[in-house]
């Protein structure tokens, strides 16, 4: 049984399913055998792409995982002791069935109290960094780890779990053919990549000109676009200022790139605004998912300056598009109060990060984290906010 009764239904942005070893292999071209393998080192089994051993992710098979919720003192209080993150996270667990299927998962948000949710793989957000010099190949991998979502979750199981598959955006037709592919087959919300998007003759953004076809194609299906927390690249930056080469390790902390690890994010909504392509399709419904919300408030006083001193590079109101676009589901730790002052209430989403270490154990708790908010907006933050982008 849920750890309390609400008056309103629970559509939890943010859960979580881990990928089995399969996941991106199974419906793999057979030209691209070898891309992906799971190899074993010095008796532990890591995920190599192209033949080079990633650690980004450090246990990539899942069979043993932190616990959910594992990290909340650190999120409440901090470290003041200096553990160190093995500490941190604790004893671990066997992966359950819940983590892994859908019928179980289904059960398990029931005892948790959650009528909906987004559901995101995890371990999807390593591949398009590692594969930027190949559009073709980074295409073919997320089709065939589309084709393993929608067989093994399905994307709208029981109108409950919505999957989100992945789109990448380096082919222009190709992507167009891979979001029609997803919502032909029930696909509700949509997976993209916060980062410049790779290509033939380098990156680019993806709120350029060159990519209006997709965007109305999404526009044209209705779904909602999730900027979900990934490798978005930045550690090329983060490496030229501390000279190395070493790739994104996201469970090994640098307090020099803890201080701008929400960059991503802010270029990426940044882009969408000043490049147009929220002005040129008001309608696209963008929810910003596991990115926190601490840029917020100093991306809208960067774009009213810009927008002050030079409004002639904007079709309108920057800082309107942003309000009028962006949903934004916040940590439980931050202020959701003062988010919705800035953006308001009814563009902040409920998202626990559940069964990860980083989320809450009981997602429930979420609401304990709403005491500034009337109940009629804690119902609108708890679930009826994403009803509405979800529903149409």
């Amino acid at each position: 049984m849920p750890s309390r009764d609400v008056a309103y239904p629970l559509f939890d942005a943010d859960n979580h399913l881990y990928e089995t070893q399969e996941a991106f292999t199974r419906y793999l071209p057979k030209e691209y055998d070898g891309a992906i393998e799971y190899v074993n080192v010095r008796g532990r089994t890591k995920i190599a792409i192209r033949g080079q051993i990633s650690e980004y992710i450090p246990n990539p098979t899942f069979d043993v995982v932190a616990r959910p919720g594992a990290m909340e003192e650190y999120f409440k209080v901090g470290n003041p002791t200096g553990k160190t993150r093995r500490e941190i996270f604790g004893e671990p667990m066997r992966a359950v069935p819940a983590f892994r299927e859908p019928a179980p998962r289904l059960e398990l948000m029931d005892e948790l109290g959650i009528r909906r949710s987004l559901m995101f793989p995890t371990l999807a957000s390593l591949i398009e960094e590692r594969m930027k010099d190949d559009p073709e190949l980074i295409h073919a991998v997320i089709h065939a780890l589309n084709q393993w979502l929608h067989e093994t979750w399905g994307f709208a199981y029981k109108d409950r779990i919505y999957t989100v598959p992945v789109i990448t955006l380096p082919i222009v037709e190709k992507a167009i053919d891979e979001l029609n592919w997803v919502v032909e087959r029930g696909a509700r919300a949509i997976l993209i990549r916060p980062a410049p998007v790779p290509g033939f003759g380098g990156t680019r953004s993806f709120a350029l000109p060159e990519f209006d076809p997709f965007w109305k194609r999404v526009v044209e299906t209705g779904v909602l676009v999730a900027l979900h927390s990934s490798d978005s690249g930045y550690a090329a930056y983060a490496n030229d200022w501390e000279g190395n080469k070493r790739e994104f390790l996201p469970f090994k902390p640098n307090a020099f790139r803890q201080v701008h690890q929400w960059r991503p994010i802010e270029d990426a909504v940044t882009s969408l605004i000043c490049h147009g392509a929220l002005s040129r399709f008001p309608e696209l419904k963008v929810a910003v998912i596991e990115n926190g919300a601490s840029w917020v408030g100093p991306t809208l006083g960067s774009l009213a300056d810009v927008y002050k001193k030079m409004p002639h590079e904007f079709q309108e109101d920057p800082v309107q598009v942003l309000r009028r676009n962006i949903h934004i589901s916040p940590f439980w730790e931050e202020d959701m109060a003062a988010l919705g002052d800035l953006i308001g209430i009814e563009r902040v989403l409920f998202g626990s990060d559940y069964p990860h270490p980083e989320g809450l154990a009981d997602p429930l708790t979420y609401v304990d984290h709403l005491v500034k908010l009337s109940e009629e907006d804690r119902a609108k933050v708890m679930g009826g906010n994403l009803a509405r982008l979800i529903d149409g």
